[in-house]
Parts: structure tokens; sequence; C-alpha cells
């Protein structure tokens, strides 16, 4: 049981990597793989206008199709730009909604993040795994009253 409503604001990541629609695919696959990152809000003129996720990424490296080298890959995917493959329209959240809508949203839309966006601007991206993060830490009460209760 929760003793308050949890809001995005308390749970989302504040510190997002984010790219530029011109940017290129190569420099995107290098920081998602470099910083373990699956999804990357796109901004331009200080709005979401997209989002890059690994899945996108994965479509538009035909390598596993073509059997590209890694060198050739990165080739190919040095001369597609960010906007040409990110999802869009984006679907996002605000800081001041309860953590229920967000995840609510994230199951019906069946995506792993939500960029958070208020008064127009980026302020966060809620994931899966921030997600997971709070589940954990409200279960870790109830777990250890559980062990405690047993016989």
């Amino acid at each position: 049981m929760l003793d308050g409503e949890i809001n995005v604001g308390e749970v989302m990541r504040l510190e997002v990597v984010t790219l530029a629609p011109e940017d290129r695919l190569d420099v995107a696959s290098d920081i998602m793989t470099l910083g373990r990152i699956r999804h990357m809000p796109v901004v331009a003129h200080d709005q979401v206008v997209g989002i890059l996720t690994q899945r996108d990424l994965f479509r538009a490296a035909i390598s596993s199709v073509l059997n590209f080298r890694p060198a050739a890959e990165r080739e190919w995917l040095g001369k597609i730009h960010v906007a040409e493959v990110m999802t869009r329209p984006v679907t996002t959240a605000r800081s001041d909604w309860p953590m229920r809508q967000a995840v609510d949203l994230m199951m019906e839309q069946v995506i792993g993040c939500l960029p958070v966006v208020d008064d127009g601007r980026l302020v966060g991206l809620l994931s899966e795994s921030d997600c997971l993060r709070l589940l954990a830490r409200l279960l870790r009460p109830h777990a250890a009253a559980a062990a405690r209760s047993a016989p």
C-alpha cells in the first residue's frame, strides 16, 4: 500500500541523452552502445520531435540481411539521418502525472519509455527500468514484513 501518490517527476531520470534530427545513425549507434541506452529523444528547437529506439536502429541496420562487416555497417549508418528512422509522433508524459497514469499509457501503447515534457520542454525520461526500480523499492518493506511474520 502506498503512503501517497507517486508522481512521474519523482521516478524519472533527469539526465537525458538526446539527438537532433540531422544527427547520423552511426553516432546514435555508438552512443546507445557505449551508454547502454535503449531510447533517445530527438529534439529540435527545444521540442521533442521524435524518439530513436534500439528497435528503430536495428531496422535501419540491415547488416543482418546483407551480412555487412562492422566497418561497412558503420559506413551505411553514417549515411542515414536520425529523422529518417525515428519514431513519431512521440507519446509523452508530464512530471506531475501519477505513476499509474504513465504505466497504464506505456502498457496501452506497448512502449518502453516516455519522454517527460513540461511546458513544451523535455525535463526527463521515464523508462521501464525506472518503473521496475520503483517497484523494487515499494516491495522491499513488504518482503521484509512478510519474512518477519512467517512461522
